[in-house]
């Protein structure tokens, strides 16, 4: 079911709604995008239109992070990183194929590597950094190509990567893209995760913010959230 939050459209759905939605788009034809709306991409999108489309438009917007239940519409909390790994674990099982693109420092090959190594039966047909992000958006490499996939996780962080997946799905042999921000540097252990008793309490932003400092800019935008919350009402 959509609820709005800010003008943004989201599925206020479980994780386990999100794998049999995907599940039923598996055996139909046509393509599909999914985005993972949390309150830092909300607050970018109120002053990018571009953006706010691209979300509204999605086939599945999850519901990432227990910041939008503030909204007092949303009931869910669907984390990007949680419905990434549980859809590789169903895709394992359901012979399906996946593909990884993004990332810095070949991790798109360590986290096939990993998941490889945790899930034998994961069919993997494409892991790579794929290009360079600059002021255009991402560009590819020359060597790059992405050869027929059924699920490409694609990481070059928000918003680049909600960009990038509109413009060029159409052109791709892909049937289902999701953008996955940092999830990547999660699952290949570069950074590690907050415990699940700290993201139960609704914390993960804190212990996010202690460990990488440098993520003060993007953490002040939930407090922006909050006051857009707090105005609009």
């Amino acid at each position: 079911m959509k609820k709005e939050i800010l003008g943004i459209k989201i599925d206020d759905v479980t994780l386990a709604q999100s794998i049999q939605i995907i599940k039923d788009w598996l055996s139909k034809t046509g393509k599909y995008y999914i985005t993972t709306p949390n309150p830092e991409l909300i607050v970018l999108a109120q002053k990018d239109e571009e953006l706010k489309s691209i979300i509204n438009n999605s086939d599945l917007a999850i519901p990432d992070g227990n910041g939008l239940k503030l909204s007092g519409d949303i009931v869910c909390n669907t984390p990007g990183i949680d419905l990434m790994e549980e859809l590789i674990r169903a895709l394992s099982n359901w012979g399906f194929t996946t593909g990884f693109l993004g990332g810095r420092d070949e991790v798109a090959k360590r986290v096939a590597k990993c998941l490889k190594k945790k899930y034998p039966k994961l069919k993997i047909t494409f892991a790579d950094s794929g290009g360079e992000v600059d002021k255009q958006g991402v560009q590819f490499n020359k060597k790059s190509f992405l050869p027929k996939t059924d699920v490409l996780f694609v990481a070059f962080g928000q918003p680049k990567q909600e960009k990038w997946i509109a413009k060029n799905l159409d052109k791709l042999p892909i049937k289902i893209v999701m953008g996955v921000g940092g999830s990547f540097d999660y699952i290949a252990d570069s950074i590690p995760r907050a415990p699940k008793w700290v993201r139960n309490l609704g914390f993960e932003w804190l212990f996010r913010l202690i460990i990488q400092p440098g993520r003060i800019k993007r953490q002040l935008r939930l407090l922006k959230y909050i006051w857009l919350l707090v105005s609009h009402n």
